[in-house]
C-alpha cells in the first residue's frame, strides 16, 4: 500500500523534533521499524501522511573514506599525555575498541586497567561513574556490552562528558544496531569489534570534534537555515509532491552548512535532536558524498529505533546547490525509486525558483550580535524548547578563530 501525503494546516509551526524536556512523551510514542514494515497500524490518512516542519552499516566504510589515525609512541610521547581530553571505548571484557588518540593495541594495558576498575566496583554491587584526581576528571559509562571512558582536563562536568560518551555509543550503534551489538558479545565476549567498525573511527573522531565546536550538542537542539517562510513551504511541498506515492518513506531531510532547511516525516514518527546530530555528522564527515550522484547506506537512528536500520538515500541537490537531501525508508530495495524522487524534487525546486534563495542563505555570513543591535554582547544562544531549535549570531572577535573556547565557556555557564 502506498502512502498518501498532505500538508496539514499549521504544519509549518509544528516541531517534528523532540524537545529534551519532553522525552517522557517521546518514550511513549511508537517508533518501531517492525510496525512500519508490517503495516500493523490501522491504515488512515492521518497516520500514513507525511507532514512538514519549518521550525550496519554492515560495513561503515560503505560511505566513508579511509582515514588515518595519528600514532604515538606512548613510551615517551609528551604529545599524547598533554592532550586535554581522551575518549576510550572497550568491551565489557576489556577488549580495546576505540581510542581518540594513539593506537589501541599499544594501549591494551590501559584498557585492562579501566576494565578492572569497573569490574572491581561492580563486584561490590556499585557503579563507577567518575573519579576526580586533581584537575583531571575520569568519567565512566557502562552500557553493556561496552564500557566508555572520558579522561578530561577541560573543566567540563560529569554530565557534559557523559553526554559525549552517550553520543559515541549512539554513533557506534548507528553503524551496527544495538541488536547486532548485543548478539555479537552474547556469543563471543572477546570479539574485536574493530573488524566491524573499520573506517567508522572517522565518524567517531569527527563527532568528538563536532561536540567541541557546535553549540547544538550543548543545547540538544538544531539550528535552521534562514529562509523566507514561503520558500521553505515551497521546498516542503516539492518533497511531499515527489514522495507521496513511495511506500514506507519515514523521513525526508534537507540540510546545509550544519543547519536544517526542512524536515518531512511520516506522521506519528518523530526525530530526536540526537539522531539528527548523527545525520549531520554523517554528512559533514563524508567528503565523498559531494563527488557522487548518491550514496545508499543502512543507518540506525538509536533514539528512533536502536534495533534496526533505516536505509538512507543521501545526495546533494545539484552541482549548483550544495544542500544535502536524505531520504530514509525501511525498504532496502527502493534506491532507484528514491533516485527518481530526488530528481523530481530538484525539478520542482528549479521551477519554483527555490535553489537561488537556498544558495544565497548558504553563502551569507550570519550577522554578529553587534550588527544585530547588541553592542554589549559578543555572542549569545537562544533555544526554543518547544521546537528543539536554537539561534546564534555570527562569530565576532576573539572567537572567530577559537570556536572551541567559546563552546567551553557555554559549557561552564
Amino acid at each position: 500500500m502506498t502512502s498518501t501525503f498532505e500538508e496539514e494546516p499549521g504544519a509549518t509551526r509544528e516541531s517534528v523534533l523532540i524537545p529534551t524536556d519532553a522525552l517522557e512523551n517521546f518514550d511513549q510514542m511508537s517508533s518501531s521499524l517492525d510496525e512500519i514494515k508490517s503495516g500493523n497500524k490501522t491504515p488512515s490518512t492521518e497516520d500514513s501522511n507525511l507532514i512538514n516542519s519549518n521550525d550496519n552499516f554492515e560495513d561503515a566504510s560503505d560511505i566513508q573514506e579511509n582515514g588515518s589515525t595519528t600514532e604515538y609512541d606512548l613510551g615517551n610521547s609528551t604529545e599524547w599525555t598533554l592532550k586535554k581530553k581522551h575518549i576510550f571505548v572497550l568491551s565489557s571484557a576489556g577488549k580495546p575498541i576505540y581510542s581518540r588518540y594513539g593506537n589501541e593495541d599499544k594501549l591494551a594495558w590501559l584498557f585492562g586497567v579501566m576494565q578492572a576498575l569497573v569490574s572491581n566496583i561492580q563486584s561490590m554491587d556499585d557503579t563507577l561513574k567518575s573519579i576526580h584526581a586533581g584537575d583531571t576528571l575520569f568519567v565512566f559509562m557502562n552500557k553493556k556490552p561496552l564500557i566508555l571512558v572520558a579522561v578530561s582536563k577541560t573543566g567540563e562536568s560529569v554530565t557534559q562528558l557523559t553526554m559525549q560518551l552517550n553520543y559515541v555509543f549512539n554513533q557506534i550503534t548507528s553503524m551496527l544496531t544495538l541488536t547486532r551489538l548485543n548478539k555479537i558479545y552474547e556469543h563471543r565476549q572477546n570479539y574485536d569489534l574493530r573488524r566491524l567498525l573499520a573506517g567508522g573511527e572517522r565518524l567517531i573522531d569527527h563527532l568528538l570534534d563536532f561536540c567541541e565546536t557546535e553549540p547544538a550538542f550543548v543545547l540538544s537542539a538544531v539550528q535552521c537555515l534562514p529562509l523566507a517562510s514561503s520558500v521553505r513551504d515551497s521546498i516542503s511541498s516539492a518533497i511531499i509532491g515527489a514522495c507521496s506515492k513511495i511506500k514506507n518513506l519515514v523521513f525526508a531531510i534537507l540540510l546545509g552548512n550544519n543547519r536544517l532547511i526542512t524536515l518531512v516525516r511520516m506522521k506519528k514518527y518523530c526525530l530526536h535532536p540526537a539522531d539528527l546530530h548523527l545525520i549531520f555528522n554523517l554528512v559533514q564527515s563524508t567528503e565523498s558524498l559531494k563527488y557522487s550522484q548518491h550514496h545508499w547506506t543502512p543507518f540506525c537512528l538509536p533514539r528512533f529505533d536502536a534495533s534496526g536500520f533505516l536505509y538512507a538515500h543521501v545526495s546533494y541537490l545539484a552541482d549548483d546547490c550544495q544542500a544535502c537531501l536524505l531520504l530514509l525508508t525501511v525498504e532496502r530495495d527502493v534506491c532507484d525509486i528514491l533516485s527518481e524522487a530526488k530528481q523530481k524534487i530538484v525539478e520542482k525546486l528549479r521551477r519554483s525558483n527555490c535553489l537561488e534563495p537556498i544558495n544565497e542563505s548558504l553563502a551569507t555570513a550570519d550577522e554578529t550580535a553587534f550588527n544585530l543591535g547588541f553592542p554589549e554582547l559578543r555572542h549569545y544562544l537562544y533555544k526554543c524548547k518547544s521546537t528543539a531549535q536554537f539561534y546564534q549570531p555570527g562569530l565576532a572577535p576573539p572567537y572567530t578563530k577559537d570556536i572551541v573556547k567559546l563552546v567551553e565557556l557555554y559549557k561552564r555557564a
